[in-house]
C-alpha cells in the first residue's frame, strides 16, 4: 500500500484570505495622527502590509524616526483592538472559504498560515470565520522574523514534515513570493490583494491567480508535475 505524500499549502492572511485594508489603513492613520506625524497615503500603507509592525513603521518613516517605531506600533495595536471591539470583522475574499474547505478535505493536503499579523490577530479573524481548525500550522510575526525572511515557511515545513518541493505559499505581496522562494517552496500570487499583480512574477511568483477558482486546478497540475 502506497503511503500518502503530504503537500503543504501556506496562505498569507491579509490581502489573500481576508480583505483587511480598511481596518489597517484606518488604524495606521490613527497611530500617526496620535503622535502628531503626517499619515502616509493609503497606497503607501498598503505597500507595507505583510511586514511585521516594526518593519512596517520603519519603512513608512523612511528610517528617520526609528526611536518612534515602538510607540507607533503600540498605538496601532491599541487602535486595532478598539476597532475590533466595535467594528466589523474583516471579510473573507470571494472563494476563500470554499478553497480552504475543499483543500482541508483532502487527505494529502496540510494547510497553514504565514502572516505578518500577531497570533492574537490571526486567532480573532480566522476564528470568527470558523477556519482556525483547518490549519495545522500557524506562523506569525510572534514566531519568526518579518517577511521576506524565509523563517515562517521553514518553521512550517519543519512542523509538518513536508519538503520544500511539496510546499507552496499563496500570497498577495512581493514579500510572500520572496519568502517562499528563499525557503525553496513554490510561490503562487493572487491578483486581488495589496501589491500590484504585475509586481509578483518579478518577486518569484510562478503564476498570479485572478480568482480563487483557479487555485485548486493549478495545485493539482503542479502536484502531478512534481510527482512525475
Amino acid at each position: 500500500m502506497n503511503s500518502i505524500r503530504p503537500r503543504l499549502v501556506l496562505f498569507d492572511c491579509d490581502g489573500t484570505l481576508v480583505d483587511s485594508q480598511h481596518v489597517i489603513v484606518t488604524c495606521m492613520t490613527s497611530a500617526f495622527t496620535e503622535h502628531g506625524i503626517e499619515a502616509p497615503r493609503r497606497e503607501q500603507i498598503l505597500d507595507i502590509v505583510g511586514l511585521s509592525l516594526p518593519e512596517a513603521f520603519e519603512r513608512l518613516l523612511h528610517g528617520t524616526g526609528l526611536r518612534g517605531v515602538a510607540a507607533l506600533a503600540e498605538s496601532y495595536k491599541a487602535h486595532f483592538r478598539q476597532y475590533r471591539a466595535s467594528g466589523p470583522v474583516e471579510p473573507l475574499y470571494p472563494g476563500a472559504l470554499d478553497a480552504v474547505l475543499t483543500l482541508a478535505g483532502r487527505r494529502e493536503v496540510l494547510l497553514g498560515v504565514a502572516t505578518g499579523k500577531s497570533r492574537r490577530g490571526v486567532d480573532a479573524v480566522l476564528g470568527h470565520h470558523d477556519l482556525l481548525k483547518h490549519f495545522v500550522t500557524i506562523q506569525t510575526a510572534d514566531d519568526a522574523p518579518s517577511k521576506p525572511h524565509p523563517g515562517m515557511v521553514i518553521q512550517a515545513m519543519s512542523a509538518t514534515g513536508v519538503e520544500p518541493k511539496d510546499t507552496v505559499v499563496v500570497g498577495d505581496t512581493t514579500f510572500d513570493m520572496a519568502m517562499a522562494r528563499s525557503a525553496g517552496a513554490g510561490a503562487i500570487g493572487v491578483g486581488w490583494g495589496y501589491h500590484p499583480a504585475a509586481s509578483l512574477p518579478g518577486a518569484g511568483a510562478e503564476t498570479v491567480l485572478v480568482s480563487f477558482d483557479e487555485l485548486l486546478p493549478l495545485l493539482d497540475r503542479r502536484w502531478r508535475e512534481t510527482a512525475a
